[in-house]
């Protein structure tokens, strides 16, 4: 008899970062369902637990399915029908959830609007998306008054995010915020949430409209590739994949876990991951209406998360908090920073925290866009390295492109970052031309170009570098602001660096650094000096910002980005 001797054959992969993944995850299998029946699918096997935390008011997962019941109940009395649009204007509340949920049970599409907004903004989407119902925090009612005879709405539901507070918190939240509720309810346009609901109680209609999942399910907004503010339509396969691949890429994570849900629902990655992602995991999600970094520590000490997501600003406040000495962390699990590039050294502090805290764990990134429904690349599974965004999250594809040549890079070179796959948004609404400048077809797929500069190593991890539009060029050369950030950040009189491009009569353009010092004492011509000799040893001649400028703090997104745009409008001035 013969025996016979079997080689094991190494498998031979299509891109460098599928050996971070099993290879049943590496597609992402979607059902052909709706976010709302996705939810009620996963929701069915844990009822009794714990959905949603808010202020210590515990609401289980079948209170919250009998609340989404009754609100899609009211919407259709009200005569909501499919693809009508209800725009949501709210906070991290159980009733924004629970509106939102109600908005797809019947095959509605939600507009998420910044509670902040100001009126000409709120003006604009309710007319862009032709918006039948408007819902909304109640101190918006004046800039919603303003506006209300110009737009089409037949109801504006006001509500407060003291509604499901416990009754302490209920008057510690009006005698502080001092809101007025006495709007006028016999208007006819105006109904409370506490009327909005009574409408389905007394006339339950209990209907679920069965969407495909390439049909509408969000209107979110972005200022897109181009810097322009734009409505980004999003589909329910686009949500439910992200929901799917957050299953693969957080293993951990499940049953009683709990997500500090910290990051906004009008803000995509706040949406669909602090939210939605702990809803189809059997999870709590902890909501927090209105973040204040200085009291980072009291909600890390009360509610032991064990996924923390936030933005850098977030983790630089967690790790300067005095409060926090002595706190145990070993119950965090994960802790993802998004919405903004980190650089290494801060990366690494941030670690160094961690382990001081009795966190085994390290500190991961992510980068997407709305355009690709949030989070597109992430680390972990070994892929973390310091410093980098990670890998594409299973099903998703990324390429590196010259922005002039259209080619793709060879590993390690700096182009453009091009994304494809499940997630990539279904258009800009009402905007074909933008829309096919965003998206490009590549061999019958569909491509973001995203507008960010980025590199890949042999791995196929991905490190970000920053915005094409940053980038400078100077006397010729390619200048990146994030680098020359980096580098000043390291000074040991520097708290906070932003870099921009100021015209030049002959290099075209020079940098300008814009610096918070760690001690205002220090704002004087010596300090210049030295930082200026600084950069002369670290960096090239042409790269050395040739205007340095101090100021007590740096202008910042609505998610705590640096106001690149800002500081370049107050240097047009």
């Amino acid at each position: 008899m013969r025996l016979f001797r079997r080689n094991k054959i190494e498998e031979k992969l299509e891109y460098p970062w599928y050996k971070y993944y099993k290879k049943e995850e590496r597609n992402i299998k979607v059902s052909n369902k709706s976010i709302y029946e996705y939810f009620e699918t996963c929701a069915f096997f844990h009822k009794y637990e714990t959905a949603i935390n808010y202020f210590n008011t515990k609401i289980s997962y079948e209170e919250l399915i009998e609340e989404i019941n009754t609100i899609s109940s009211s919407l259709i009395n009200l005569g909501i029908k499919e693809n009508d649009c209800i725009s949501i204007c709210m906070p991290n509340t159980p009733e924004a959830v629970i509106a939102f949920y109600a908005v797809n049970k019947i095959g509605a599409i939600s507009c998420m609007i910044h509670p902040l907004s100001s009126e000409e903004e709120i003006k604009h989407t309710i007319k862009e998306t032709n918006s039948k119902i408007l819902i909304s925090v109640n101190f918006n009612y004046n800039k919603i008054n303003n506006i209300i005879k110009s737009t089409k709405l037949d109801k504006v539901v006001l509500t407060s995010p003291k509604i499901s507070m416990p009754d302490v918190l209920k008057l510690a939240y009006y005698l502080k915020k001092e809101i007025k509720e006495n709007y006028p309810e016999d208007d006819n346009k105006y109904i409370s949430w506490k009327t909005f609901k009574e409408i389905g109680l007394n006339n339950k209609k209990d209907i679920t409209i069965h969407r495909k999942k390439e049909d509408t399910a969000i209107y979110l907004h972005s200022g897109g590739t181009t810097g322009k503010p734009k409505t980004i339509v999003i589909t329910n396969e686009n949500i439910n994949t992200v929901l799917e691949q957050i299953k693969i890429v957080f293993p951990e994570l499940g049953l009683n876990d709990k997500f500090l849900s910290i990051l906004p629902m009008f803000h995509c990655f706040g949406l669909v991951v602090c939210i939605l992602g702990p809803l189809v995991l059997g999870s709590t999600a902890i909501l927090v209406p209105q973040f204040n970094a200085s009291r980072f520590d009291k909600l890390i000490k009360k509610y032991k998360p064990n996924l923390i997501i936030g933005v850098p600003t977030l983790f630089e406040a967690l790790v300067n908090n005095p409060y926090m000495r002595n706190v145990d962390m070993s119950y965090v699990k994960y802790i993802v920073s998004g919405g903004d590039s980190l650089s290494k050294e801060k990366n690494e502090k941030i670690n160094v925290f961690l382990k001081e805290h009795n966190c085994n764990r390290t500190l991961i990134q992510g980068y997407g866009m709305t355009e690709t429904t949030g989070g597109a690349v992430i680390g972990g599974r070994g892929s973390n390295k310091l410093g980098s965004v990670g890998i594409p999250l299973p099903g998703n594809k990324v390429k590196i492109i010259d922005p002039i040549t259209k080619e793709e890079k060879s590993p390690n070179e700096i182009g453009e970052i091009y994304i494809t796959g499940p997630i990539v948004m279904k258009e800009y609404l009402n905007n074909k031309k933008e829309t096919e400048e965003a998206v490009i077809i590549i061999d019958n797929e569909r491509w973001v170009h995203t507008g960010d500069l980025a590199y890949m190593d042999e791995d196929g991890v991905i490190f970000y570098v920053q915005r094409l539009k940053r980038m400078l060029i100077v006397s010729g050369y390619n200048v990146y602001p994030s680098h020359l950030e980096e580098v000043i950040q390291k000074h040991p009189k520097v708290k906070q660096v932003g870099v921009i491009g100021i015209p030049h009569p002959y290099k075209v353009q020079v940098p300008k650094a814009y610096i918070v010092l760690k001690n205002n004492k220090d704002n004087n011509h010596n300090t210049i000096k030295e930082i200026e000799e600084y950069c002369k040893k670290e960096l090239s001649y042409y790269m050395i910002p040739k205007k340095f400028v101090f100021r007590e703090s740096l202008p910042t997104t609505m998610i705590g980005k640096i106001d690149y745009k800002k500081l370049e409008k107050e240097n047009e001035k």
